[in-house]
């Protein structure tokens, strides 16, 4: 695929995030992307979705379900923004499809482990297939400045990665799914798999096993839908061990909007230490030699960013990425690839096993699908 080419993009899912996608790739237009066609059975995301397209002069196909967009040709590439528990079936759909497909799909990949593992399996069987998770927190200008330092030895070997995110509650989605563990996979699969993802990104390691501490302590308590009451925590602390002997932890707290900072990532080495903040867009950095005199405070800012959106323009770097790997017709991989989506979902998953069962849950547990018994 030439440079010149038109990439046609069809969405799947145009709620919040679907219409977020729309917005980026509008802001990518001058890179050779158009969206042609989207899918949603939801009438009133339908119609905020056309209207975005009829503003941005993108002529689209509207279909109700994504079988219907698939089958109509029409799209070279699909990004996937329904909620989580469809996934694993449209993502199935999209690899077995006669047409090849490249996919962005939204975080977690899946809301299982044994669902992401039948995803990565029925992917081998298609090399002319790209699939892209979209973990775009690795994108936010001072996430990836600390990659940066992290990576190129400045503090030394990794050896203690603390994340906090304290920030607002669930917003509230389309018939409410994200309000119930079975639909969202829990928080810590859900909201968190970003996290567990840059935990093992700066460890550069697997995980071995997680111990986690959450409960429903403040939000969605007095919420009812169809006579259920809301079953998603709200607050946690997670342990993960790695294989190298480092650790991660993190610090989740969904009633926290008097914050200055969302996100907080320190990176301890051996030889010193790096902070992210979000949104200041702060970095500091400094060594164990230098001292509190010798740490060093920068702003990460990357030039390339046309729209912020949502996430700091991280989704919009997030195409950049993606668009590069699949107009390199499969001689570059994505970025982050099923494996990061699985390993993210195992962890998330094993923190939510750990709080049920009181007790740390291994990833092998986890991975090998045996029943975790207390």
């Amino acid at each position: 695929m030439e440079a010149k080419d038109t990439v046609k993009y069809g969405i799947v899912g145009v709620g919040m995030m679907g219409r977020e996608h729309l917005i980026n790739l509008h802001h990518l237009r001058s890179e050779g992307v158009a969206v042609v066609c989207i899918a949603d059975p939801h009438l009133p995301s339908q119609r905020l979705a056309q209207e975005l397209a009829h503003l941005f002069n993108w002529p689209i196909k509207v279909y109700s379900g994504h079988q219907e967009l698939l089958d109509s040709g029409l799209c070279d590439v699909v990004v996937v923004s329904t909620p989580n528990m469809t996934h694993f079936q449209i993502l199935m759909d999209i690899i077995n499809h006669p047409k090849p497909h490249h996919v962005l799909v939204e975080k977690p990949l899946c809301t299982t482990v044994v669902d992401c593992q039948k995803v990565v399996d029925a992917a081998r069987k298609r090399p002319d297939t790209l699939v892209h998770v979209g973990l775009e927190y690795r994108y936010m200008p001072p996430v990836a400045k600390l990659i940066q330092i992290v990576k190129g030895g400045s503090i030394g070997q990794v050896k203690m990665v603390a994340i906090r995110e304290h920030r607002f509650p669930f917003l509230v989605k389309v018939n409410n799914w994200n309000r119930f563990n079975i639909n969202s996979g829990g928080t810590l699969v859900e909201k968190c798999c970003h996290f567990f993802d840059l935990m093992r990104l700066f460890a550069d390691s697997n995980p071995v096993r997680v111990m986690a501490s959450g409960a429903i302590d403040v939000n969605h308590k007095d919420e009812i839908y169809d006579g259920k009451v809301p079953d998603i925590i709200d607050n946690a602390y997670v342990i993960v061990e790695f294989e190298n002997g480092s650790r991660g932890m993190l610090d989740l707290c969904m009633f926290a909007e008097g914050s200055k900072n969302e996100q907080e990532i320190s990176i301890v080495g051996d030889i010193g230490k790096g902070e992210a903040f979000v949104p200041e867009s702060i970095v500091r950095y400094g060594t164990r030699e230098a001292g509190r005199d010798g740490v060093q405070t920068v702003k990460a800012e990357d030039d390339r960013i046309k729209y912020d959106g949502l996430h700091h323009g991280s989704s919009y770097l997030e195409h950049l990425n993606f668009l590069s790997a699949v107009r390199a017709k499969g001689v570059k991989a994505p970025a982050v690839d099923l494996q990061d989506g699985l390993i993210s979902v195992a962890i998330g998953v094993a923190a939510q096993l750990s709080i049920e069962k009181g007790r740390f849950i291994t990833i092998d547990e986890v991975l090998d699908k045996r029943n975790c018994k207390g």
